[in-house]
């Protein structure tokens, strides 16, 4: 893909500006086999360009611009020769392998693509997800859940963060995901649900940890909410309410537009998320050592709920002291 055959990756010092009117930083740019990955000085990863969609700014000047896409806020300067040199030359080889169709050449990709259409129609757009979907790296899922949940915030009013139930809430957070590995946010909507974000982050609705007396509930709630996405990825099921469009522009520029973004915020607070496997609920609480029943209680008397309410208690640890949890029902308290 890059057409740099005498290295594998390459590195460079470069400033990276996330968007429009945000402060410069210093990071590390690495030019990969079909990515310009972008790194902050501790190698956290902070960005992934596709290789074909970027585009330099400035030609002829130094520092070098590049952008991820013509419509990008978000720049890399590089003054590394080596680096700009390498990035120009998978650029021409880019341009060589797109085709330039003769006459010939045009009357069969015309004729061509009265056949593709069809097909176009009812395969590539799901296509086009599930690929951008297996193509997303942490990074960009991380990014696009905290952008989701501005514009959730947006509608439902700042994330309950009285600093008497922080620790708490961090508390549980470890306890139902596991250090590093996702957040829990407590939004201010009277619903009870908890629902997952791209990225790993559960929001819980005000409700459940006001409602109730001891903090099975939430907790089942966020076990549901985990496995769901554990079975129907969170990035999957934004682009496939936003469309074809938006899976094709993750995959040129790294992330969702804002506009489709603020119209999912919009659909995920009504949406009826899909269901569970039984299975799966069950195996979740069981490794999450936390009891299913006080979670079914909430439920519809159904087999799920009946399933639930049999699940197996050996391995049942508390989910908070009693401290904790009446700590953490005053969070929404500012």
């Amino acid at each position: 893909m890059t057409a740099l055959t005498e290295f594998e990756r390459l590195e460079a010092p470069a400033l990276w500006r996330p968007g429009a009117g945000e402060q410069r930083r210093d990071v590390v740019v690495s030019l990969g086999e079909a990515t310009l990955a972008i790194y902050a000085m501790d190698e956290t990863p902070l960005a992934h360009w596709s290789l074909p969609a970027v585009e330099r700014r400035n030609p002829g000047e130094m520092p070098a611009i590049f952008a991820p896409g013509p419509e990008a806020a978000e720049t890399l300067e590089i003054d590394d020769d080596l680096m700009i040199d390498s990035i120009a030359r998978v650029d021409r080889a880019i341009r060589r392998r797109r085709p330039r169709p003769g006459i010939l050449r045009s009357a069969l990709f015309a004729g061509a693509l009265l056949a593709v259409g069809a097909l176009a129609i009812l395969w590539l757009p799901g296509a086009l997800i599930r690929h951008a979907v297996s193509v997303a790296p942490p990074a960009v899922r991380a990014d696009t859940g905290a952008r989701l949940l501005e514009e959730v915030t947006r509608l439902t009013g700042p994330v309950c963060n009285d600093p008497a139930g922080r620790g708490a809430l961090d508390t549980l957070s470890r306890r139902l995901i596991g250090e590093g590995r996702g957040r829990l946010v407590i939004l201010r909507i009277d619903r009870e649900s908890a629902v997952a974000l791209p990225g790993g982050i559960v929001a819980v609705a005000q409700p459940l940890i006001e409602n109730y007396d001891e903090p099975g509930v939430v907790a089942g709630h966020v076990l549901a909410a985990t496995e769901r996405a554990r079975q129907h990825d969170p990035i999957k099921r934004l682009l496939r309410a936003s469309g074809a469009d938006a899976a094709l522009r993750l995959m040129t520029t790294g992330e969702v537009s804002q506009h489709d973004l603020r119209a999912y915020a919009e659909h995920l607070l009504t949406d009826q998320p899909d269901p569970a496997t039984i299975e799966g609920l069950l195996a979740r609480f069981e490794a999450a050592g936390v009891s299913p029943r006080a979670y079914a209680a909430t439920l519809e008397r159904d087999s799920a709920a009946q399933a639930l309410t049999e699940g197996s208690e050996a391995d049942a640890r508390p989910v908070l002291s009693d401290a904790a949890w009446v700590a953490l029902q005053t969070i929404c308290a500012q």
